[in-house]
Parts: C-alpha cells; structure tokens; sequence
C-alpha cells in the first residue's frame, strides 16, 4: 500500500503538481486525427486540468493553444479557421499555430502591439492516427520511435474510451496480468464465447476460460519503465511465459486483441482529463498486415459516439445476472473493455492506496509506483525522467516488444531470465 502523501503525488496531474509536471515531460495522446479532419471545426480540450482548443489550418499544420483569447479570454474554439490559423471572433484577433499573434483589426495602423502577445501553445506531432502534444517546459524531447509508429497505417487500429476515475487506476488494470482469468471469463456451455471475432485463421480474440490457472507473475525494471512476466500453466505440459510492459509514465504494452502473439500487441495511453476522468488511448498493431474491420467494430461497439461506455457507473454496467449465472463471469457482455471499465471506476474517484493490500500476483504495479514516485523526484531536481529520449541513438526499443513463449515446467527462473537478456542483446 502506499502512503496518503504518495497517492497523492502519482494521482494529482494538475498544472504545477509534481505529477502533474512529470506527466508533462512526455509527448501525450490529445485527440484521435479522425477528430479533427481538414477543415472541421476546432476542438475544445481538457487535459491535466488545463483548458485547450486543438485546431487544424489550411496548410495541415496542427496547432494547441489556451482556449481562451489573450485580449478578453473568449473561447477560441468558436474561432474561425482562416489566414493561416485560429481567428477569435469576439475581436478578430489571429493566432497562428506556435501561440503568435498575427494580427489584431482593432489596433491603429502600423501597431505592433500584437509582437507582445506570446499566447499558450504547445508543439503537436500527429502518428498513427493520433494528435500527440508536448506540454512540458522547455525543448520537447524527440517523439519515441516505438514500433507502433513504423508499421503502415492500415496495420494499426485506434479507438479511445472515456473514463470516470484516475488515470492511474485505467494504467494499472492494464498492468495486471492476473484478472482476466476472473474478470474476462466465459463460462463453460455458455453461448457468448461463440461471438468472439475471428482474427487469423488460426485464432479468434481471447475467451478466457475456467480451466486455465491465473498466473505467477515476476517483474523487472527496464530502461524504458518495468517489464512484467507471467507465468501460465495451461495443462499442455510446459509453462506459457507472455510478457507485458509498464512504459513511462503513463503507457503499457500487452498482448491479445487482434493480434496474434508475436505479430504486433497492443498499447494504451492513460490522459488525465482532470484528477477523477481521463481517457484510454486504446491501439493494436500488426506486424503481418492490415487489422480486420471486426476488431474495430467489435471494441467500437460498447460506446455512445462521444467515446462514452454505454454500461457505466450509473446503470450499474447493465450487469445481467441471469448472464453472469450461465455465461460470463462478470454478466456484463463479452467485450472486455467494459468489463475494465467497471473494474477501475468502483474504485473510486481516486482510489485510496492506503487500504489496499498488494499481492504477489501485482508485482508489476510495485515496481511502476516506485519508478514514478523515483521519476518525479527527478523532475524536482530538474533531471529528465527514465524514457525521455534526447538522443536519436537512444530512441530505439528492441526490448520493450510484448512476446509468448513456452518453457519446461521446472524451468529455472533465473536461468530463463538470463537467456531472455541474451536473446535481448543478441538482437540489439
């Protein structure tokens, strides 16, 4: 468990809180490309408790500003999308996409009053159908080169979901390698498991089912955050090792969706709206080829189009007992991002880490507190945090990739491990 002060560091993400200026010190997620098409309207934001507007100009260039204007703080996503960037209705001042304004009708001729203005901006890259933002202080580091970003874009599938709680509870759920063996469980003779999609020819997404043990887990830190094991005994005659990653500060690598093991996996991005909603960035990739349709329709299908959970806190997730009896363990549906949802927002808010007990299975998440806790006492001292990447040398990942593997039953664990690292260098 931790401390009252300790939740309160990693929980608390508002501008001038230490996690919130850690949060800050890493290119974050604000808003899907498709949000934002070419000439749409701009859009309005809240990300760490900060009020933004995301626009789009003619040229294509992406510009994040405060959304209120710096002459009588109107709301610039009325704004209207013209002369190279965001004009304010209320007095036609121009903002281009860097914060500059470029002119202000109102002035006498020959002013150069709107040199002064130095309005809020932060630089914005856009991959993977994604609108990234750096809104830290100083230079931004260099957008991580992970492999997500190098596969062609129909490889890569992308949707987000809206969440009523912290941030960090969403980003450990993701890190826990235990509770789809309860949470996700079909239930034998139950009919729902006939509607999984079919993802290759060799595998449909994930039906977790009553016979398989939930895993012992180990876990290790790594340059790029912690990287977790489990260890699964699926009555085959050799354990199944499946690892997954905690990526600085607020990302996570793991397998499954639609994605064969070894062929891409997926990864979630974790933004705080503010301290008790945030949204989940939710994105497979696959290495082989496109991701089918199915996927998308499948994951897309649990939400209003507002990315909003159609079974939420106030309709009690829709929980069907009559289902939960015959079919799923949960009785909320076979799509197991609902499940997560209500996993995270019963905890609260924010949930209190000071009444909780941790146990072997979350070796992971200890791991993660203590190098965000480590990370934001290097903020304090004016140091980068692990993973931020200044150097183009360092902007690579071979070890960060989500893997399955098949060991003996007596397999020794520290032998393992040292041939993984092996295996790691070799490749590196």
């Amino acid at each position: 468990m931790l401390t009252k002060h300790q939740n309160d560091l990693l929980t608390q993400t508002g501008p001038g809180t230490p996690g919130g200026e850690l949060l800050r010190r890493y290119w974050q997620p604000m808003a899907l490309a498709s949000e934002l098409p070419p000439g749409g309207a701009p859009l309005p934001l809240r990300i760490f408790s900060e009020d933004l507007v995301l626009f789009r100009n003619e040229k294509n260039e992406v510009g994040l500003l405060g959304i209120h204007c710096s002459h009588r703080g109107a709301d610039l996503s009325y704004g209207r999308l013209e002369d190279g960037g965001l004009r304010c209705i209320y007095h036609g001042w121009l903002y281009d996409v860097h914060g500059r304004c470029l002119e202000q009708p109102g002035e006498p001729a020959g002013s150069t009053f709107h040199e002064k203005i130095k309005h809020v901006a932060y630089p914005c890259h856009e991959a993977a159908g994604v609108i990234f933002a750096y809104l830290g202080a100083g230079e931004p580091p260099l957008f991580p080169a992970y492999e997500l970003f190098q596969v062609p874009n129909d490889h890569v599938w992308i949707y987000k979901y809206y969440h009523e709680c912290n941030y960090l509870q969403g980003l450990e759920g993701n890190l826990d390698p235990s509770h789809p063996f309860f949470l996700h469980r079909f239930l034998p003779g139950g009919s729902l498991r006939e509607t999984r999609v079919p993802i290759s020819a060799e595998r449909v997404t994930p039906a977790f089912d009553i016979e398989v043990t939930p895993p012992i887990v180990y876990a290790e830190d790594a340059e790029f955050g912690v990287r977790i094991y489990g260890l699964y005994d699926e009555h085959r005659g050799d354990l199944t090792v499946r690892s997954s990653s905690f990526i600085m500060p607020n990302t996570c690598g793991v397998g499954g969706g639609p994605v064969p093991p070894g062929d891409g996996y997926l990864m979630s991005w974790h933004v705080p709206i503010d301290d008790t909603h945030h949204w989940r960035y939710y994105t497979a990739f696959k290495r082989s080829g496109p991701i089918q349709d199915a996927h998308a329709k499948e994951r897309a299908s649990v939400t209003t189009p507002d990315f909003k959970f159609v079974r939420n806190l106030s309709n009690r997730y829709l929980q069907d007992r009559e289902e939960q009896r015959c079919e799923t363990y949960a009785g909320m549906g076979p799509i197991f991002v609902a499940h997560d949802n209500y996993a995270t927002e019963t905890a609260g808010a924010i949930q209190d880490r000071t009444e909780e007990y941790l146990g072997s299975a979350d070796a992971g998440l200890v791991l993660e507190r203590r190098m965000l806790l480590d990370a934001i006492e290097r903020v304090q001292r004016g140091e980068d945090p692990p993973n931020v990447i200044r150097k183009p040398s360092d902007n690579r990942f071979l070890e960060m990739g989500v893997y399955e593997d098949h060991v003996p039953l007596d397999v020794d664990w520290p032998e393992y491990l040292e041939r993984r690292v092996a295996q790691r260098t070799s490749r590196a």
